[in-house]
């Protein structure tokens, strides 16, 4: 028995008219975003090589391990095609592109599937995956936006509890704050937890900090960047991200300050985002005040990046991208202001281009909340 294909069929269609565009033959996409994209089905990052095939004017095939067939829902738009331990399963994916001249080949796969499927294609050029699939699921259509606002609303009310004072903070490490967002990540409908960084102090100056047993004190922030994957009714997870500062007491001036810089930045950023504006410009926007201020040289990574079945994938908010926004695209506006050895800031919300202008699926609080 299979289950109805939307929103599946649609995006095989979108896939097939790619490949003419692009005169690539032939997709092979195995583990990452793509597979459960395409087919709703999420592989597990096994040895044995699960494949879904997709030719230009052919059917779709997915190329999946016996033991690992009952867990994929059969759906109209694709076969499934089980082998068993002793069967070649190279050869399976092999013998449906045969003849293909330019196969696009998923980023995330393995390389030695790579190597053995090039050895039974000798006159094949290979290029990646993503020339075919990014630009297709950059543009978000009605239903994975209304997934990506569903995931958004969901961590801005973990993010409201910080900043309320609902989710207590002086003398835990900074390893139990996190635990403690990862819980309240699935408590709120996700189905799974990405990342929830917590840094507090001078470890906020770095980006990517790992929560740690640095026990969290008065008088200092704490920066929280967390989001998770929510799955939609055909098993299709979509992610949230946010980012939200608090301060253990009293905001100092200088501090205050410091953080109306990032406000304003991130604020400039986010109106920059209109249709047919450079995604380098939404980066310029929230560059050029952080500049001005005299803190350009502390804003040390790109403005954003889209987000949709991952959390971070086309298109970029960062210097050198002219792709051009259009409706649909999802992105993250992430500004931030890193002080080495002593604070870091971040402020970050999704936002979504319409043809009405820039709008955000985060709307929690963008104040430095001053928790006593």
């Amino acid at each position: 028995m299979t289950e109805p294909t939307a929103p599946f069929s649609a995006r095989l269609g979108r896939v097939r008219a790619r490949l003419d565009e692009l005169g690539v033959d032939a997709l092979l996409v195995s583990v990452g975003p793509d597979l459960p994209w395409l087919t709703g089905y999420e592989a597990m990052p096994l040895e044995r090589l699960t494949m879904a095939v997709v030719t230009r004017r052919g059917d779709c095939a997915l190329v999946v391990p016996a033991l690992e067939a009952p867990r994929v829902v059969r759906r109209e738009h694709f076969e499934v095609v089980p082998w068993g331990e002793s069967d070649d399963p190279i050869a399976l994916v092999a013998d449906r592109v045969a003849g293909a001249g330019r196969i696009a080949f998923g980023d995330r796969t393995w390389a030695r599937f790579l190597i053995e499927i090039q050895d039974r294609l000798p006159g094949a050029t290979f290029v990646r995956s993503n020339e075919v699939t990014g630009p297709l699921r950059a543009v978000k259509d009605d239903h994975e936006i209304a997934m990506l606002r569903r995931a958004g609303a969901a961590v801005d009310g973990i993010a409201a509890d910080l900043q309320s004072g609902a989710i207590a903070l002086v003398g835990r490490t900074e390893a139990e704050v996190s635990a403690e967002l990862g819980r309240r990540i699935v408590d709120a409908g996700h189905h799974r937890v990405n990342f929830a960084i917590v840094a507090a102090g001078a470890n906020a100056a770095s980006p990517h900090h790992e929560a740690g047993g640095r026990v969290i004190g008065d008088d200092e922030v704490v920066l929280c960047d967390f989001g998770g994957t929510m799955f939609d009714e055909w098993g299709v997870g979509y992610c949230s991200d946010i980012t939200r500062c608090v301060w253990t007491g009293e905001i100092p001036a200088d501090v205050a300050a410091i953080y109306g810089v990032l406000h304003e930045a991130q604020a400039a950023g986010v109106a920059a985002g209109r249709v047919g504006v450079r995604c380098e410009d939404v980066d310029r926007a929230c560059r050029d005040v952080i500049d001005a201020a005299g803190y350009g040289e502390f804003f040390i990574h790109r403005t954003g990046h889209g987000i949709g079945v991952e959390e971070h994938e086309d298109p970029y908010m960062v210097t050198g991208n002219t792709t051009v926004l259009a409706e649909g695209h999802c992105y993250s506006v992430e500004p931030g202001i890193y002080l080495p050895g002593r604070l870091g800031f971040r402020l970050e919300d999704i936002v979504i281009a319409t043809a009405d202008g820039p709008s955000p699926a985060n709307h929690a609080d963008h104040a430095l909340a001053a928790l006593s």
